[in-house]
């Protein structure tokens, strides 16, 4: 089709047409091909969601955290809480329930008193369950992670949980801090971030020591 003898207005449009459907073509079909295609080759794991597995059978993604806890007593009552189960290391707080499609914060300011009045609770509640001072709970232990599904925590919440972990589980407790201390993971390019331990990586090992 010959356009020079079209209006120009409609050779424009027909101009326009033809570099959406070649753009459309690069970048919506031959660039994601090829990231994919990169990724599968080169990083087959990250790529497929870092997935933990049993027995072959995905049960979790090591970057998405989730809830330890115990079933519910009445099942049918949703207002009964999730008490956390001794058996597992746990994870720090969620302000979505770790539910990656209401990932977020709780979005309180330091100084709120709600926030404040949770963190003593959450305080009392985690020196309680784990039998220490409330003056040594760390502060990832009481604070939700700005996603509310970060499955790191610091190492010394890790280490702190090793003592309650071992007796509910009959184990010696140098054999959970030693798994702890394998899990511990460096800064990233050694200056990046803080070192942290995987949760939800860690209680799938330690379910293999079983």
């Amino acid at each position: 089709m010959r356009t020079h003898h079209l209006p120009p207005v409609l050779r424009q449009h027909l101009a326009a047409l033809r570099m959406l459907l070649v753009f459309t073509v690069l970048t919506g079909v031959t660039y994601p091909l090829l990231v994919t295609g990169i990724a599968q080759a080169a990083f087959p794991h990250q790529a497929n969601g870092s997935l933990v597995t049993t027995h072959g059978k995905p049960v979790a993604s090591s970057l998405i955290g989730q809830s330890f806890a115990l079933p519910k007593k009445n099942p049918g009552d949703p207002k009964e809480e999730l008490g956390p189960d001794p058996r597992w290391f746990q994870p720090r707080p969620s302000a979505g329930g770790y539910d990656p499609m209401a990932s977020g914060a709780s979005n309180l300011g330091p100084n709120n008193p709600d926030l404040e009045a949770a963190v003593r609770k959450r305080r009392a509640a985690v020196a309680a369950f784990d039998r220490v001072s409330p003056a040594s709970v760390p502060v990832d232990a009481v604070t939700a992670s700005g996603s509310g599904i970060d499955p790191a925590v610091s190492p010394a919440y890790a280490y702190e949980q090793v003592s309650r972990v071992a007796k509910a589980r009959r184990l010696a407790p140098a054999r959970v801090r030693k798994l702890v201390a394998e899990h511990v993971q460096g800064r990233v390019l050694g200056f990046l971030g803080q070192e942290n331990v995987n949760i939800v990586e860690l209680n799938h090992d330690l379910a293999g020591l079983m």
